[in-house]
């Protein structure tokens, strides 16, 4: 119901035939198929599916993906589908004579909700009004949920955390028990001074439920900025939403990479939406580490995520069951460019329901433009 490295390797660690192919028997003339006369059809170009680009904003940025596609070009008086007749010589195609479709799919996961925090589910494509840099653009496409998810769990086993820890990997093996559909798949990484990726992208639940409970004791520092950038680089080549769940007080100590601004757009770069429990008021809700929680702040609603603050360890699974509802309940919105130029700018993102003002919109705040 998910209906919703750059610095290391697949570890989590840091890392500083030729054929021979005899030419075809001749067939007799009278033995060989017939030619059509008719002109030759050209096959119409078929546009990319809106879920084959990455999924899913501080100052809001998100990149678009290309995909190319190689359509051959087919010789004059031959089906593309027909056999080869033996009485001609192989025909080589110049590079030159291949047509090359260039696709860059904006997807735009979109949470709408009333001002009483109830999720609307009724709107049409029309409803919704896209501007991009200010500029009004159409939505090419419009789909729910069922758009499949990736998601990457960066559970903090810093000694930062101890107290929870227990109550956290229990409501984190729920989360994956009631949310995981299969055409979804899931990552953990353990976030210390070293971050590992515990469990590589699967869609088996019982594997993600024993690389939880076998987490051992919390110990070393917290280097989640340079886990972020280390999901985010994992996503990037994912089909469908990119989703980054962190489970942690959020307080920064030993990442490589210290620039807040440089993790985020790498974030958006690759499509991510980021959702966070912040479990820091659980451990001590007297001791508050504001810069933390303006951070993860920051990375939820440039993205498109949110922020979940359980403040008693018996709110822990209503926030993961808040982020898997939110996921269950999206809007999938497919913007294709055009014009921009292959400059990787940023582009605004602006997203509202004209016809009632009232409702809350939560989406990215942009994109990355490709480059070159």
């Amino acid at each position: 119901m998910f209906a919703p490295a750059h610095l290391y390797g697949q570890s989590g660690r840091r890392t500083a035939p030729s054929t021979n192919t005899k030419p075809p028997a001749r067939v007799p003339a009278s033995q060989r198929p017939q030619q059509s006369t008719e002109p030759p059809q050209t096959p119409a170009a078929t546009p990319p599916s809106a879920t084959s680009a990455p999924a899913s904003n501080a100052s809001a940025q998100t990149p678009a993906t290309t995909t190319p596609t190689t359509a051959p070009v087919v010789p004059a008086n031959k089906s593309a589908a027909s056999p080869a007749v033996a009485d001609t010589d192989p025909i080589e195609v110049d590079p030159e004579n291949i047509i090359r479709i260039n696709s860059n799919l904006v997807t735009i996961p979109a949470s709408i909700v009333d001002n009483q925090g109830r999720t609307i589910a009724d709107l049409k494509l029309e409803d919704f009004e896209l501007r991009i840099d200010g500029q009004t653009k159409p939505v090419s496409e419009l789909s729910r949920a069922e758009t499949p998810v990736r998601l990457a769990l960066l559970f903090d086993n810093s000694d930062s955390l101890r107290e929870s820890r227990e109550l956290e990997k229990q409501a984190a093996v729920r989360f994956f028990r009631q949310v995981m559909r299969p055409i979804d798949e899931a990552a953990i990484y353990s976030v210390s001074t070293f971050n590992t990726l515990e469990q590589p992208f699967t869609s088996d639940v019982q594997k993600l439920v024993r690389t939880i409970e076998h987490f051992g004791k919390p110990e070393g520092a917290t280097s989640l900025f340079d886990a972020i950038v280390e999901a985010s680089a994992y996503l990037r080549p994912q089909q469908g939403r990119k989703v980054i769940v962190i489970v942690s007080d959020g307080v920064e100590t030993t990442s490589q990479l210290e620039d807040f601004n440089e993790v985020l757009r790498r974030a958006q770069a690759a499509d991510c939406q980021i959702y966070v429990v912040q479990t820091g008021n659980i451990e001590n809700a007297n001791l508050r580490n504001l810069v933390a929680e303006r951070r993860m702040e920051q990375f939820a609603a440039q993205t498109g995520g949110a922020v979940y603050a359980p403040k008693v360890t018996s709110d822990l699974s209503a926030a993961f069951a808040q982020i898997a509802a939110d996921l269950a309940q999206q809007y999938i919105l497919s913007y294709y460019p055009s014009g921009d130029a292959r400059d990787g700018r940023f582009r605004i993102i602006s997203l509202r329901v004209p016809a009632r003002p009232s409702l809350r919109v939560r989406a990215r705040k942009g994109y990355y433009t490709p480059k070159g």
